[in-house]
């Protein structure tokens, strides 16, 4: 566990993608919260000492967090998402809003809110504005980027929309992360896990592997169980010779034939999102897919708070101590 001189309330953390990123990057929880049972639990079995309010944002009161160093969320993409109905403000799930009280209410350093690319859309543009605009009114500069998983060492694509806000003129101190070294490839990043269990084939079928993933989904409760995404989805998965109609139980076997197309367990898919083997996930396979399929990279979300960590400074606001809250 990295060590941490700074402070993060964390709103829609999910599984603990972005926290963990958070938490590498040199900051500490003060508070996470997350309105999903398992996700939640999740994040309670791999930091138990770590303040978690398992339920709605818009329980928590920000003047319980004055002086925060970083906000930082993963707001629910629904609202500006491609795959739905793009209804942006107007969808009660956009809890942008929320974020901006909390910002009000908390004073935070620094702001971190990251989204689909979907939101970077001309059609939110005036959105975005009124976003800006508002955290303009409250004293802090802005910035919105879209960064590109595959330049943090995360082996698929997955573009993520970030807004960073940093109060008064450190702003002037933050840099956007550039990218880290080369993607790494689906076959590499997986050939440990995908030979676990002495498949022969495993070796040919990571060179077949020899490209970036396509992005992963997570989906909602709304649909069914655990697949590799929509058609298109499946089919670019099929190029890499996987069969993306479900996720396995365990990596095959020495009994499986060379030329086999695996299924990916949960475990390969939170390789693919960028999570290393000490996170570890609470619920049922379903679940647990769908916990590792909507979290933020945490390389990436490591990459963005070390900037932040680079403007604004170590230590400016007092550590408090830290207990579990239900």
């Amino acid at each position: 566990m990295a060590s941490s001189d700074l402070s993060v309330l964390e709103i829609c953390a999910g599984a603990g993608g972005q926290s963990y990123g958070l938490e590498q990057a040199g900051f500490g929880h003060e508070l996470a919260v997350e309105i999903d049972r398992d996700a939640a639990a999740t994040l309670r079995l791999n930091r138990p000492e770590w303040d978690v309010h398992e339920g709605d944002v818009r329980e928590v009161n920000g003047r319980d967090y004055r002086g925060i160093d970083l906000l930082a969320g993963g707001v629910p993409c629904p609202p500006f998402s491609v795959a739905g109905k793009q209804l942006g403000a107007e969808d009660e799930r956009d809890l942008f809003p929320e974020a901006i009280r909390l910002v009000r209410e908390a004073k935070p350093a620094a702001v971190m809110l990251e989204n689909v690319k979907g939101l970077a859309s001309a059609r939110f543009q005036t959105y975005r504005d009124s976003i800006r605009g508002e955290l303009e009114k409250l004293g802090y500069q802005t910035d919105w980027q879209l960064l590109l998983s595959s330049e943090f060492g995360v082996p698929q694509l997955r573009p993520r929309f970030i807004l960073v806000a940093v109060k008064g003129a450190s702003f002037k101190k933050f840099e956007w992360p550039g990218a880290v070294g080369t993607p790494r490839m689906v076959g590499e990043t997986l050939l440990p896990l995908m030979s676990a269990n002495g498949w022969a084939g495993a070796t040919v079928w990571a060179k077949r592997a020899n490209s970036i993933a396509p992005t992963i989904v997570g989906g909602s409760k709304k649909h069914g169980g655990a697949d590799l995404g929509p058609s298109r989805a499946k089919a670019a998965w099929l190029a890499l010779g996987v069969d993306g109609k479900g996720v396995a139980d365990e990596a095959p076997s020495a009994d499986h034939p060379i030329r086999y197309v695996p299924r990916l367990t949960n475990e390969m898919v939170a390789r693919i999102q960028g999570f290393d083997e000490s996170w570890r996930f609470f619920g049922r396979k379903t679940s647990v897919y769908r916990q590792i399929g909507n979290a933020f990279p945490p390389p990436v979300a490591e990459g963005v708070g070390r900037a932040i960590k680079q403007a604004i400074g170590a230590g400016s606001a007092r550590r408090r101590g830290l207990k579990i809250v239900a």
